[in-house]
């Protein structure tokens, strides 16, 4: 709609300004004339006023009425005066008797279409922030192929509910959140984590709707088979872009504070106005004309649109440039607040470590007789490929992670409770507890000892990796450090922001994970509910405190915190309770985060001092204040630098985006 608007009030703006009097003045030139040219400015204004002006007018009367006149207020109050002023000057000249020398028509036309504009933007970033991930919805197909029966029926994608089994084959976007059944592809799932890298997709394996089933040659299968867990508004797409929606009505303090700033600035204009009026008429120096032009001069420039793009321009673009960086913004004054944080608190699993079993270190023993680390690992990996076990399937991840070569494993044997055993190569391999040794009378050397009462001691699981009867290396398996969680740390420590981790687990397992990422404050064996009371105990020294978790025992910590992320694979009930979503489950967006916030809090007041100085330093000039130093602003002038002041806010904004 202003879109339109624009265009319209531009194409009747432009003949405007190049017939205008005012303006053949102050760039001396002769216009091309014909009957009544001198009259299109008016016939042109006048059209505009009842056309491209009504919304403003409309939405200011309502301000009015509500008794809280603000930015709509101001703005409908300078078009009245501008026209007002302007349509009795020219009936005046009409009739032979001229009230003054400048109308308004040409002030009034670039007004409309200046705040058409500004408006315009602000739309523009408003919906494309909203639409960040919502755009993604428009390619989302309108259709699924559903098993029914014995076949797979194409149907309305909001005809399928949970527990269906849809087939998305390679190239075709998925419509639904499930579990895969079968199949192997790899998902390009950009759109909700940042990430580039494809995710390799097969039977159990989580996916979401919204990402896209990739085109890859890397493998012989594409097409997936998956059952149904959410549909429509329920999948964690639609969660999230309603969650986009959601920070787009929340307004921050700094947008209050504008607000207030127009509203004040309604009743400053038209103070100003009425003690411009009382002064030239007590001064007695000028006539009539001069002091009504000083009066409708103050009242048109008054007109705050710089501030009322101020705050908007800068959190619109601000929500779309989050989302892109794995951010969703859920409540402003908390993204506000992130700028001021003194203390971040991490949870340890599933937010600074993977949440999951994996290979956190290993050790070859003093007499291995393997040249490498990934040479103890291929020989660990290709015994535990048959096995079940969740350690075995760490060991695999961990290897397949590496890119190791695996060797087919025979005569495997599964060793309950202490391992398994098999024949790789020529070799008889054995993988399992340190009981293994113990069974087997195999030596164990005081360095190897020593490193494995260490990893127990820190809550993992020692794995001992036997060859030919000889001691070849211990691993640790067990929750295994995000691979940003460091630089994450070291980031924040970096911007003079303390660093401590908030975990229900033990004191050993807590401090051996902070030792490894330099975290010096651990809070250990907390209970939910000690979460929360911790949190509020920082806050009395009145700090700023920022808590990052993903599960339902960090609730009501993230609820108390001035500043709460939540890891977006978290439960629903820490992502409601957070103000910042992490799409990416990256503790790096954290950093992006207080970042952005900072970048957005110096804009925004550079934005607000920057119109709110246009407004202070104008009003005076056109109410005639230093005139006695030869300093009076023209309309004409005032109108310049009102556009100038808009573009300013305007391009000050757009460098957020950089």
């Amino acid at each position: 709609m202003f879109k339109k608007q624009v265009v319209f009030a531009t194409a009747l703006t432009i003949p405007t300004v190049y017939f205008s009097h005012t303006v053949q003045m102050l760039l001396g030139y002769q216009p091309i004339a014909f009957p009544f040219s001198n009259y299109l400015p008016a016939v042109l204004g006048l059209v505009l006023f009842f056309t491209s002006g009504r919304v403003f007018l409309t939405t200011g009367w309502q301000e009015i009425k509500d008794r809280k006149p603000g930015m709509m207020a101001l703005i409908a109050m300078a078009l009245v005066v501008a026209f007002g002023y302007s349509a009795a000057l020219t009936v005046s000249e009409i009739f032979g008797s001229p009230i003054g020398m400048m109308d308004f028509w040409w002030e009034l036309a670039t007004l409309i279409t200046i705040m058409l504009v500004g408006h315009w933007i602000e739309m523009s970033a408003v919906m494309n922030a909203s639409n960040a991930l919502g755009e993604l919805q428009k390619i989302l197909p309108d259709t699924a192929e559903v098993l029914r029966g014995d076949k797979y029926v194409t149907m309305p994608v909001i005809r399928v509910r949970a527990g269906d089994q849809v087939v998305v084959r390679p190239g075709s976007v998925i419509v639904i959140d499930g579990v895969v059944l079968s199949g192997l592809a790899k998902v390009n799932e950009s759109m909700l984590t940042g990430e580039a890298a494809l995710v390799e997709k097969s039977s159990g394996s989580s996916v979401f709707a919204g990402t896209v089933n990739s085109l890859d040659s890397d493998l012989k299968s594409g097409s997936l088979v998956i059952e149904a867990t959410a549909t429509g508004a329920d999948t964690a797409f639609s969660q999230i872009v309603k969650m986009v929606e959601e920070a787009q009505k929340s307004k921050s303090k700094t947008q209050r504070l504008a607000d207030q700033a127009a509203g004040w600035l309604f009743y400053v204009a038209l103070v100003s106005a009425a003690l411009t009026l009382f002064y030239w008429l007590a001064n007695g120096s000028q006539d009539v004309n001069f002091i009504l032009e000083r009066v409708v001069t103050v009242l048109v420039i008054a007109c705050p649109h710089a501030l009322g793009l101020a705050i908007p321009l800068v959190t619109a673009i601000t929500t779309a440039k989050a989302a892109s960086s794995g951010l969703l913004i859920r409540n402003r004054q908390m993204f506000e607040q992130a700028a001021k944080l003194h203390f971040v608190l991490f949870d340890k699993t599933g937010t600074l470590t993977q949440g999951n079993r994996g290979v956190a270190g290993m050790q070859l023993a003093k007499n291995s007789k393997l040249k490498s680390e990934d040479k103890l690992m291929t020989l660990a990996a290709s015994v535990e490929f048959d096995s079940e076990h969740s350690i075995a399937k760490a060991i695999l991840s961990a290897a397949e992670s590496k890119q190791l070569k695996l060797a087919k494993a025979k005569n495997f044997e599964s060793l309950a409770g202490r391992g398994v055993r098999g024949q790789v190569g020529k070799s008889s391999v054995m993988v399992g507890s340190p009981a293994l040794l113990l069974e087997n009378s195999i030596r164990m050397e005081v360095a190897e000892v020593l490193w494995a009462e260490q990893a127990a001691s820190n809550g993992y699981t020692v794995i001992c990796v036997v060859v030919d009867g000889n001691l070849e290396g211990v691993l640790k398996v067990g929750d295994t450090i995000r691979a940003s969680s460091a630089e994450a740390v070291y980031q924040l420590q970096a911007e003079r922001i303390r660093v401590g981790m908030l975990t229900g687990d033990s004191q050993g397992v807590a401090e051996s994970i902070a030792r490894e990422l330099k975290i010096t404050e651990v809070f250990a064996e907390a209970m939910p509910w000690n979460k929360a009371e911790i949190v509020k105990r920082l806050q009395s020294e009145r700090a700023v405190i920022g808590f990052v978790g993903d599960g339902i025992n960090d609730a009501p910590a993230l609820a108390q915190a001035d500043v709460s992320f939540a890891v977006g694979a978290g439960t629903n009930v820490a992502i409601e309770s957070a103000g910042i979503v992490l799409i990416s489950d990256d503790p790096a967006a954290v950093v992006r985060a207080v970042k952005l916030s900072k970048k957005v809090r110096r804009k925004s007041y550079q934005n607000l001092w920057w119109a709110a100085g246009y407004n202070i330093l104008a009003i005076p000039l056109a109410a005639g204040v230093f005139m006695p130093l030869g300093l009076v602003l023209t309309p004409a002038l005032g109108a310049v630098l009102m556009s100038l002041s808009t573009l300013i806010v305007a391009i000050n904004a757009q460098t957020l985006r950089k």
